[in-house]
């Protein structure tokens, strides 16, 4: 009996599970020197973190070493980088100034990512692979962080950025627990064929990310949360004013569209 049990336990590969813990280690790292205001190195650390975290489950893949092991170790790894740092470094940042409002902030948007993971991890195999179900909690962090990243770094102070900061912070917190579609970019191949235009649209935007690496990275997060919201709204729209057979064609149609600009 004992034997038997043993052999269901789940395998821990090593390549997968370094991955993931060097993810957690930035996400630490990234506390640790919100502590000390080093606040662009934290947003560094939690990019570097979701570099890290895009390799683990392709890494597993790619060698059949998945496991349930790293499916857990992975997300508590995203507590850490995505949930636990982000509003700790908010709270360092501006948001102890408020006193206990302020770690309330912090607080909600780390309770958020838990219960984002949560249904996540419960929902997997349910839904559409090609849409997340609430903000993934990495461009959640990306939003919070980059816009303390580039406080820090264009010495952007006040009244005025620390609401924005706040904002953010719930904003992020909200989309994470909503049930706005955001669009998981699993079904995006490089070694389809593209268009010209696409092309054209992917030198423009290399050339500016070697310019101003965080302006663009930054609005590319900021850009994928606007567009989803249009997105959700639009498709209320739809839902209301439309018959359903309308509805469905008109998704068909843009569905089509973005098929046709990704490949």
């Amino acid at each position: 009996m004992i034997h038997n049990q043993v052999k269901k336990v789940s395998p821990i590969y090593l390549l997968p599970s370094m991955l993931t813990l060097a993810a957690m280690f930035c996400g630490f790292y990234a506390v640790i020197q919100s502590i000390n205001n080093n606040f662009v190195i934290s947003g560094v650390a939690v990019f570097i973190a979701m570099i890290f975290d895009s390799m683990d489950g392709r890494v597993a893949r790619l060698t059949h070493t998945s496991s349930p092991f790293g499916a857990e170790l992975d997300s508590l790894a995203d507590m850490i980088s995505f949930g636990i740092a982000p509003a700790v470094i908010a709270f360092n940042w501006k948001l102890h100034s408020f006193g206990k409002l302020g770690w309330l902030f912090a607080f909600i948007y780390c309770a958020c990512a838990g219960l984002r993971l949560a249904r996540f991890n419960t929902m997997v195999g349910i839904v559409d692979k090609k849409y997340f179900l609430g903000m993934p909690s990495p461009a959640a962090a990306a939003l919070v962080v980059g816009f303390i990243y580039l406080c820090a770094s264009y010495n952007l102070n006040g009244t005025f950025f620390t609401i924005c900061g706040i904002v953010v912070t719930l904003d992020a917190a909200a989309s994470m627990v909503s049930n706005i579609k955001f669009y998981s970019f699993k079904e995006i191949h490089f070694h389809h064929k593209g268009r010209f235009r696409v092309l054209l649209i992917t030198l423009l935007v290399s050339t500016l990310l070697l310019v101003y690496p965080e302006l663009v990275i930054y609005g590319f997060f900021l850009g994928y949360a606007i567009i989803s919201y249009f997105n959700f709204i639009f498709r209320i729209g739809y839902n209301k004013n439309e018959p359903a057979s309308t509805t469905e064609s008109l998704e068909n149609e843009i569905e089509n569209l973005s098929d046709d600009i990704m490949n």
